[in-house]
């Protein structure tokens, strides 16, 4: 796919399916771009496409299937909006460090693909600001989904999610206990005590 040059070609963009219930467009939106008028584009669609479907069919859809609809805060970003945000202190790293992760189509220094959201758990986020210490939504997807990195926020313990080819599993926080909790270790069965009373795991198929 070309990069679209008009509104129908980005349509057509936004209408890609990336899995059961997550469309390309769902991901384009960006109030750094929407705000100094940059245009939220893919330089490379078709890699975005490729490493987005992974995103959300090995990580979202899950998500979504077992705690009901997930909110997409921020995900792929353009080079250029992300060197602006980054710019204008707007909380985005340098495009280096974003690739392979929110810049979806653009591969990171060891040649790898990846793709970040920042997602909110809605069924989480009322438990969370009922007290629910964020470490029990951390430990469920560390025990059962194949991420990369998830990176957790104070503001409705929101958290970036990202899918790598060479996962990292590294689970960072925003919220006390701060800083980096895990990092490379394999599922953790002593966790469970965490998140007990949370539904299984559903996988989202049709």
């Amino acid at each position: 796919m070309r990069v679209p040059q008009s509104v129908d070609a980005l349509e057509n963009l936004g209408r890609v399916r990336l899995s059961r219930s997550f469309f390309m467009r769902d991901f384009l939106y960006s109030e750094i771009g929407n705000f100094y008028g940059v245009p939220n584009i893919p330089e490379n669609p078709d890699l975005a496409i490729e490493n987005g479907k992974r995103l959300c069919e090995e990580l979202l859809e899950p998500l979504q299937a077992t705690f009901g609809r997930i909110a997409v805060r921020s995900a792929y970003r353009s080079p250029k909006v992300n060197a602006l945000g980054n710019e204008k202190g707007h909380n985005c790293g340098s495009n280096q460090s974003n690739y392979a992760r929110h810049i979806w189509d653009h591969l990171d220094a060891e040649e790898c693909r990846g793709a970040m959201a920042c997602v909110v758990v809605p069924w989480f986020t009322d438990k969370y600001e009922a007290g629910t210490d964020w470490r029990a939504l951390a430990y469920w997807i560390h025990n059962h989904l194949p991420y990369s990195e998830l990176q957790f926020f104070p503001k409705l313990c929101a958290f970036n999610i990202g899918w790598h080819g060479t996962p990292q599993r590294s689970i960072f926080s925003y919220i006390a206990p701060k800083g980096l909790l895990l990092r490379g270790d394999p599922p953790k069965p002593e966790l469970v005590s965490y998140y007990e009373g949370f539904p299984a795991i559903r996988r989202g198929e049709a």
